[in-house]
């Protein structure tokens, strides 16, 4: 009985060193599980949709919805449509009698905004016809728009519907692609779209430095970075340059918010960039090291 009793302890004591491991190791999970954007550094995207964010605002004592004045946004109608569909009814609805033209008549507006179908392509074609002087024996071609450059070739306003949709709206290249195709019948490639999107960058170098110069005399200005994840390149399309992790740099005010994409994070990219090396007024930032340059 002594040596089972004895047994018994130094199971009952092992046993109890598990307990305490486990209920630490379950306060410390439950701690994490705890923990959001507002009691530590995680970001506001972590915080799923267990937690609903808190309104900062104050509670008002106006009455919710529109208020009195305000003038709503709604689809009116326009002083001169398009197209015109007159529906006249030819007899009486309730003897048959026939309605001549000149019966009494007012006209009940109805407008309906569509888009215009179907949406297609509208292919130009331009044929070039070199003609020869029966004079001199000169062959002469006639001048060809600038805008005409290859034998098959996207118009200008496509081309800029593709950089938009991209750039501007933020949709991804392949589904880019997939609604220039299915709307217009359009299968840009997806190298097609970067290298539009690179051309578009090209024209807007005057922008740019003016969009800097306009910077430079801010006041204040904040700085801040962050990573950007570029996915490389797949099988048939033009190779992206320096696949892998990049850094997103913005230095802005409300009026003009620049965005700068490069393979560094510190000194080097600021330098690139050529913003803060000539800034003489108040740089706000979050104290990284390279920005106390």
């Amino acid at each position: 009985m002594r040596a089972e009793n004895g047994s018994l302890r130094t199971e009952t004591a092992s046993l109890q060193e598990q307990v305490q491991a486990l209920v630490a190791r379950v306060q410390e999970l439950e701690g994490r599980l705890a923990k959001d954007s507002h009691n530590s550094s995680k970001p506001p995207s972590t915080d799923g949709l267990a937690r609903k964010p808190k309104s900062l605002r104050a509670r008002s004592s106006k009455p919710s919805g529109g208020q009195v004045g305000h003038r709503g946004s709604h689809l009116r109608l326009v002083a001169q449509p398009d197209t015109v569909v007159l529906h006249r009814p030819a007899t009486c609805g309730t003897c048959q009698a026939a309605l001549p033209p000149t019966a009494r008549a007012w006209v009940e507006r109805r407008q309906v905004h569509e888009l215009p179908g179907p949406l297609r392509l509208v292919v130009t074609e331009h044929p070039i016809a070199p003609m020869r002087c029966s004079a001199c024996g000169a062959t002469t071609r006639a001048p060809v728009p600038s805008t005409v450059r290859a034998p098959v070739q996207y118009g200008p306003r496509l081309r800029a519907l593709a950089v938009y949709l991209v750039q501007q709206q933020f949709v991804p290249y392949a589904r880019a692609r997939e609604l220039l195709a299915d709307v217009f019948g359009a299968p840009l490639a997806v190298g097609t779209l970067g290298r539009l999107g690179r051309r578009g960058a090209e024209r807007l170098d005057r922008v740019e430095a003016q969009i800097k110069r306009g910077l430079r005399r801010a006041a204040v200005l904040p700085h801040d970075e962050t990573g950007l994840r570029v996915a490389p390149s797949r099988s048939g399309e033009e190779a992206v340059p320096a696949a892998g992790l990049r850094w997103m740099q913005v230095t802005s005010t409300p009026q003009l918010p620049p965005y700068a994409v490069h393979p560094q994070r510190g000194a080097g990219a600021l330098e690139a960039i050529g913003l803060q090396p000539r800034f003489r007024g108040v740089s706000l930032h979050d104290g990284w090291t390279s920005y106390r340059h």
